[in-house]
């Protein structure tokens, strides 16, 4: 067994040697770090020693150590993270050389000194390595008895809109939950939404659902709409409306809006609505589920009017419509990165009472608001809007956050209009359609930096009536929402040039100046990361070989780009959450990069690339066609051959800021590897290295901001004042949507809800199941 043992260490130590070797070389000929040459140089020499049975193989092979110690120390410094990929391999293979196995086998009789100590030592450690993880990750949090305030009235512990109020600010007012007693909560109760029509549970099931009086009305993923007793969870109604889902893209339903129509008693009086993946508006009666049939045709509004031929899976709604001056008022969601031509990018608004269309707002005829004339459509290919918008009734404002005209990756073909309005927030008049300000977070977007999250409210002190921001670039700006004006100073600065032939690169970008970035450390070779010196040395070679001056570097066809940060951001469509009484802005963000790149049409077509259709199915990363421009692409995450992130982590972060200042107040790794880890398998470890997230939070009145959105299958609570995590429990899949916190009179409680669906592409599970969580009962 002995013999077996060094034979395989032997085949491993120089099958690492002659990898290295080889990955040295070439990183080494990209002007890249020599270090991995020579550390494959020196674990080869070790090697030829060892089969020769040499007692020297030992102590040369320690040399290195220390060598690779004091590189390792000058590269990296003290930081854990960095020193791991360089030193923990290494490090272990040294450590069987140490071995009775070993030192026999190369002739050193002599038992090791101190090695009775160092083998039960290093068993310890280890163990105890493991264990502390799991004790830190232990939150055992405030268990008082008492319990903060009721609110003043029911009405202030409703959730009435996405985000809960119309200007998405995700706060609320509710204090009975608190830091000293959160560590209390229990679930209370748990609801499965059942298997979608295609067979599938739970896919993105990424609803942040509304409490209006007694009751919780949300939507699956399949466009069913439920009202749940807000106490119990038990189904009050449901409503199924039948979606064709073959052919759909993402079955994603992120919310419903809800109206009480003013005057009006019985049926539909209270209605409740939502937008479905194959292009209706649906209006329902808010007690019974049932139709009001006096919205739009027999109580929906067909959304595909005006827009032409559209292929199945091109269009789609996936939030909820906007309620703004009696009006409800939506975007939609376009398939990405397909073709030119794909369907316009329209928004419209309708009569929340009778569905009759209202106006629309088409970039390719700005100034014209009707539906197109008989015969035409509304203009094709233009920036959509699919993120949740935001309305400010007072002002008569509605608020639409926008995308890329089609496809994401080339802009030769772009109108003025097109690059006027893409990857913007816009104010239209909510009664006209009219523009009444923009301000642009990209320019001449060529990195899918569509603006993916509500724009948040906020009203500060002395009258300002602020909207905050944020993007996929980890910008935020902070805009006066009457008049588009910066409250925080942004600045124009010089981006990289250099696209290809038949490209125009914006000489410019915007910068929020006074707010911190959240685009995370900007990658450079040392950074990259890996579990091994070698996908180390490769994502390190990958680095090499890439485009990359900075954040929004072209992208090219004779070499890969790196895109910082990646299209997940920065921050995606969890958006902010605002506590205006501690005026602070809490942000959940990624740090994870792109490796893209452009392919000749002659190459992509000898590839197969092809755009979506009924025989085949696309994705919005991966090879992606861009049919009638000069270039397919190529999308994909930084990462490693053990499909991990090529970049040191964290990959992700919580923080919060004041927004007074602008300054950052704290931040705080965000999320655990139990459930992630090298070839997409979970480590089952909850090693604090901040994960991917997506999905939003919510902050409350007692102090505390709830948060699920990692890839770690987790929900957890923070002190929103010092970002101490007070308490955290397990969820059956990531808990990858925004959190409701409401107030039940029933009980008299305060319960804080959240759709644990997973989500695909973040690879944290999926399931069907919503749970409520609440203070015990009083005995």
């Amino acid at each position: 067994m002995q013999r077996i043992l060094n034979v395989l260490f032997l085949i491993l130590l120089s099958a690492i040697a002659l990898a290295l070797l080889w990955l040295g070389a070439r990183l080494a000929l990209l002007a890249g770090s020599w270090w991995y040459v020579l550390s494959g140089a020196a674990m080869l020499a070790t090697a030829v020693l060892g089969w020769r049975r040499s007692p020297k193989s030992v102590p040369v092979y320690w040399s290195f150590l220390a060598a690779n110690l004091c590189w390792a120390l000058w590269e990296a410094g003290l930081d854990g993270w960095a020193l791991a990929p360089r030193l923990a391999m290494p490090t272990c293979m040294g450590l069987y050389m140490l071995t009775p196995y070993y030192r026999r086998h190369v002739g050193i009789e002599a038992p090791l000194t101190g090695g009775r100590v160092l083998w039960p030592s290093l068993a310890v450690v280890a163990a105890g390595a493991v264990g502390l993880a799991f004790w830190m990750d232990a939150t055992p949090g405030s268990t008082s008895k008492t319990w903060g305030p009721a609110p003043a009235s029911a009405a202030e512990g409703d959730w009435i809109a996405y985000g809960n109020d119309r200007g998405g600010s995700r706060y609320s007012p509710l204090a009975q939950i608190t830091p000293a007693n959160v560590g209390n909560l229990e679930p209370a109760w748990t609801f499965h939404t059942g298997k979608l029509a295609n067979g599938k549970v739970g896919n993105a099931f990424q609803v942040n659902p509304l409490k209006v009086g007694s009751r919780l009305y949300l939507c699956a993923g399949n466009n069913q709409v439920i009202a749940l007793d807000a106490e119990t969870g038990r189904t009050l109604w449901r409503h199924d409306p039948h979606v064709d889902l073959a052919g759909v893209y993402g079955t994603v339903c992120r919310g419903v809006t809800y109206y009480r129509v003013p005057g009006a008693s019985g049926l539909c009086a209270e209605r409740v609505y939502t937008a479905t993946l194959d292009a209706r508006l649906l209006a329902l009666d808010a007690a019974s589920g049932r139709p009001c049939r006096d919205f739009g045709r027999d109580g929906q509004v067909d959304l595909r009017q005006g827009l032409g031929h559209v292929e199945k899976g091109y269009y789609f709604v996936t939030s909820p419509p906007a309620l703004a001056r009696g009006k409800l008022v939506l975007g939609g969601w376009v398939m990405d990165g397909q073709k030119i031509h794909e369907p316009s990018g329209v928004v419209r608004a309708f009569d929340a009472v009778t569905g009759t269309f209202a106006w629309a707002f088409d970039i390719g005829r700005p100034d014209e608001h009707g539906l197109p004339p008989e015969g035409s459509t509304f203009t094709t290919g233009t920036p959509n809007s699919w993120a949740p918008m935001s309305s400010d009734d007072s002002l008569g404002l509605v608020y639409i956050p926008t995308g890329n005209a089609t496809p994401d990756y080339y802009g030769g073909h772009r109108s003025a209009n097109d690059d006027r309005y893409s990857s913007s927030v816009v104010a239209l008049d909510a009664s006209s359609g009219q523009v009444r300000w923009a301000f642009q977070t990209t320019h001449h977007d060529l990195w899918d930096y569509d603006v993916p999250a509500q724009p948040t409210l906020v009203d500060l002190p002395g009258g300002v009536r602020g909207l905050l921001q944020p993007t996929k670039r980890g910008e935020i700006f902070f805009l006066d929402r009457a008049t588009g004006k910066p409250i925080l100073p942004v600045e124009e600065r010089p981006v990289p040039q250099g696209g290809v032939p038949g490209e125009r690169i914006a000489p410019t970008q915007p910068y929020s100046t006074a707010m911190p970035s959240f685009g995370g450390p900007r990658p450079s070779e040392k950074g990259m990361w890996g579990l091994t010196p070698i996908d180390q040395a490769m994502c390190r070679i990958r680095f090499r070989e890439a485009r990359f001056d900075g954040d929004m570097t072209p992208l090219s066809t004779e070499h890969p780009t790196l895109t910082w940060p990646g299209y997940l951001g920065g921050i995606d469509w969890g958006g902010v959450s605002v506590d205006p009484v501690r005026g602070l802005m809490i942000v959940n963000n990624n740090q994870v990069a792109n490796y893209n790149r452009l392919i000749p049409r002659a190459v992509a077509d000898r590839q197969g690339i092809k755009p979506m259709n009924a025989e085949h199915m696309s994705d919005v990363g991966g090879p992606v066609a861009q049919l009638g421009v000069p270039y397919a692409a190529h999308i994909a995450p930084f990462l490693s051959p053990l499909a991990i992130p090529c970049q040191q982590p964290p990959y992700g972060r919580i923080n919060a800021v004041d927004l007074r200042t602008g300054k950052m107040v704290w931040s705080r790794i965000f999320g655990t590897s139990r459930d992630s880890g090298p070839l997409t398998l979970p480590t089952f470890v909850p090693i604090p290295m901040g994960v991917p997230n997506i999905g939003g939070s919510v902050a409350t009145a007692s102090g505390l901001t709830f948060i699920g959105a990692t890839q770690e299958h987790a929900f957890r609570a923070y002190d929103t004042a010092t970002g101490r995590l007070l308490w955290k429990t397990r969820l059956p899949a990531g808990g990858n949507a925004s959190p409701t916190t409401y107030w039940s009179p029933a009980s008299g409680r305060q319960f804080v809800v959240i759709a644990a669906g997973g989500h695909g592409a973040m690879l944290s599970g999926s399931s069907d199941t919503m749970i409520a969580y609440a203070l015990p009962k009083p005995k």
